[in-house]
């Protein structure tokens, strides 16, 4: 569960690290209104959990109410369906740094990445510096000492007096880290304020949803969704990512769909929703071909591979969608695994085409999304 910035930074605040004092608007009025109490120059941040916010001009910098307008007006009206707006003051600082914590399945530890090049994507400065980034492993029993947090700061080079300052932010942030049973916990920037102080001018936070159990204060019906549908699959207990494209992908398992994902742009198309079909949901067929036909894609896009989820069972449940939900738009299937020959005779009783080579089922899909015969 990825919690949104102003959520994080409150409990970043509950454990003792330093934020900007901001207050959230919903419309553009109020963003003038909360702009004006917190003082100019402040800055309006969308809260939307998706990376490139920056890039898309949805944080902005304002030195007057007019700006402030003009800025909330288009964070409002962009594609991004923001439906609030994080106004902080303005930090002065002299520096930017990233830290995070996470999990290190191989080594069953916490890995520490920390760089005093902050404010940049991570994934982009370990592809292109490296040398920039400094890993530790944290012992998962220990938990991360003071002369760790200390020698950090050291190996960033700062002086003994800010090292000082810096650690316990680290420490903080460790703790954090583990007591909400976190994924993640990131900052990035962490500003170096001019008095030597620090102070997180970003957050992100996500909880394990197997841990979610243990917090009831992270509530799932207060999370934010990209669509109605997403609302609706995430009650149904079915993952569901939506897009803005053509092609509707149900399919089974991350690996396989980042896979179809990718032949989908390969081949020249684009995605509608991926939505998980393997797993528990592999017998909600009905459910789950209503929920990408309600984004009225131009093709539905199958694919699935499973051992225990059972080919055939999967048939069977497509081809009752389509006999309750009449779809008008074409379906391509691959539905490979256990049961599979049960699968494409039901498949081909419904006068479907069931294929078992999953690129020539994207490219079909995609011809098809095109107005194409496939």
């Amino acid at each position: 569960m990825k919690l949104h910035e102003f959520q994080a930074k409150a409990l970043f605040r509950d454990y003792g690290i330093p934020t900007p004092q901001g207050e959230l608007a919903a419309t553009v009025e109020a963003s003038i209104e909360v702009a004006n109490r917190v003082g100019y120059p402040c800055v309006l941040k969308s809260q939307v959990l998706r990376g490139g916010r920056g890039k898309a001009g949805l944080v902005k910098i304002v030195h007057t109410p007019e700006e402030a307008r003009t800025a909330s007006e288009f964070i409002f009206s962009s594609d991004w369906k923001v439906r609030r707006i994080l106004i902080e003051p303005a930090i002065n600082h002299s520096h930017e740094l990233y830290i995070s914590f996470s999990a290190d399945a191989p080594s069953g530890t916490h890995l520490l990445l920390a760089s005093a090049e902050g404010g940049v994507e991570i994934e982009e400065l370990a592809r292109t510096a490296p040398e920039k980034i400094i890993r530790k492993n944290i012992d998962s029993v220990r938990g991360i000492m003071p002369f760790e947090a200390r020698a950090l700061a050291y190996d960033l080079g700062f002086s003994p007096s800010i090292a000082k300052n810096f650690a316990p932010s680290v420490e903080k942030l460790f703790r954090l880290y583990i007591e909400k049973d976190a994924e993640l916990a990131e900052i990035n920037p962490l500003f170096l304020t001019n008095e030597g102080g620090f102070i997180a001018a970003d957050a992100k936070l996500s909880i394990d949803d197997n841990a979610l159990f243990r917090h009831p204060e992270f509530q799932q019906e207060d999370a934010d969704f990209d669509s109605d549908i997403a609302r609706e699959a995430a009650a149904e207990g079915i993952p569901y990512l939506q897009f803005n494209g053509d092609i509707s992908l149900m399919c089974a398992g991350a690996g396989l769909t980042t896979a179809v994902y990718d032949l989908v742009v390969d081949f020249g198309g684009t995605v509608a929703n991926y939505l998980e079909f393997g797993g528990p949901n592999y017998r909600k067929s009905v459910r789950a071909m209503e929920l990408c036909v309600r984004n009225k894609p131009k093709v539905i896009l199958i694919v699935t591979f499973g051992t225990i989820a059972r080919a055939d069972i999967m048939a069977e449940g497509i081809v009752e969608a389509i006999g309750r939900l009449k779809p008008t738009c074409p379906i391509v299937t691959c539905i490979r695994g256990t049961g599979e020959e049960k699968a494409h005779e039901i498949l081909r009783g419904a006068g479907l085409t069931p294929l078992i080579d999953t690129e020539e089922a994207v490219r079909s899909a995609v011809v098809l999304s095109k107005g194409g015969r496939a």
